[in-house]
C-alpha cells in the first residue's frame, strides 16, 4: 500500500536514481524528482532526466548549483582531467561535498513543502569507492538534517545494500525495465555509452551479472 505521503527524489537520471523513482512511485502518493546542474561534464543527463519524468508525468525541479563547478576539481567538473579509477585511488570522478549538498538542498526544500521522506540512489557494494555513498555518512547526515531544521526526515536508500546486478533485477521486478534505455550513464557524456569510463565498466558488468540485455545498449531509442 502507497504511503499517502509526497517523497523527493534525488534524480541524476542515471540507472540508480531511475530506478529509486519507480520504487518511490510505488512506495508513495506523490514523487518530486531533484536535479542540479553543477555544469558536469555528462550534463546530457539534464536532459534525459527531462525526458524520463515527462513520460512518468511527474514533477521535476532542477536546481543550479554550479559553484560546484567552481570549488571542485575532478574529471566531472573539468574536462582536462582524465577519467580514470586506478587500483587502491579514489577516482578521479570524485566531486567533493556532492551528496552532502544535495541531500542539504533536498532537505531544505522538503522543509518548505512539509515533506519528510528523501530518497537517494547510492550503493555501497559495486560502487566507485565514493566517500558520501556510504551507509554511515547518509545515517550520520540524516541526524544533522533532522538537528539542523529540527525535522524528522527520513533518508530512504532502496539500494544501498544491493549490487549492480540486483538492481537491475529490481527494475524488472517493478516491471519498468524498458525506461532505462533513457537513463544516461556515460561521464564522457555519449548517449551511446563509451564502455570504457568506470561508470559504464560498472553498468555492463550489473547487466551481464543479471542475465539481461540493456535497453541502452540494445537498440535506437
Amino acid at each position: 500500500m502507497k504511503r499517502k505521503t509526497t517523497a523527493i527524489v534525488l534524480f541524476s537520471a542515471g540507472q540508480d536514481s531511475t530506478t529509486c523513482l519507480v520504487w518511490a512511485m510505488k512506495a508513495f502518493n506523490k514523487v518530486i524528482a531533484l536535479s542540479f546542474d553543477y555544469k558536469q561534464r555528462h550534463s546530457i543527463e539534464l536532459k534525459q532526466g527531462k525526458i524520463i519524468c515527462d513520460k512518468l508525468n511527474i514533477e521535476r525541479i532542477v536546481i543550479d548549483v554550479s559553484f560546484i563547478n567552481d570549488i571542485t576539481n575532478n574529471a566531472l567538473t573539468r574536462n582536462d582531467i582524465k577519467i580514470e579509477a586506478k587500483k587502491g585511488q579514489l577516482p578521479s570522478t570524485f566531486v567533493v561535498g556532492r551528496n552532502l549538498f544535495f541531500l542539504s538542498i533536498a532537505a531544505a526544500i522538503a522543509y518548505e513543502r512539509n515533506i519528510k521522506d528523501i530518497i537517494i540512489g547510492v550503493n555501497q557494494v559495486d560502487y566507485s569507492g565514493y566517500f558520501d555513498c556510504r551507509e554511515c555518512f547518509i545515517k550520520s547526515l540524516n541526524q544533522t538534517l533532522n538537528l539542523a531544521m529540527d525535522r524528522k526526515f527520513q533518508i530512504h536508500t532502496p539500494l544501498i545494500h544491493l549490487t549492480k546486478a540486483q538492481i537491475v533485477l529490481l527494475m524488472k521486478k517493478l516491471d519498468r525495465i524498458e525506461l532505462l534505455k533513457y537513463t544516461h550513464t556515460c561521464y564522457e557524456g555519449k548517449r551511446s555509452p563509451c564502455l570504457q569510463c568506470p561508470a559504464c565498466l560498472l553498468r555492463l558488468k550489473g547487466f551481464r551479472d543479471a542475465g539481461i540485455e540493456d535497453p541502452l545498449t540494445s537498440g535506437e531509442e
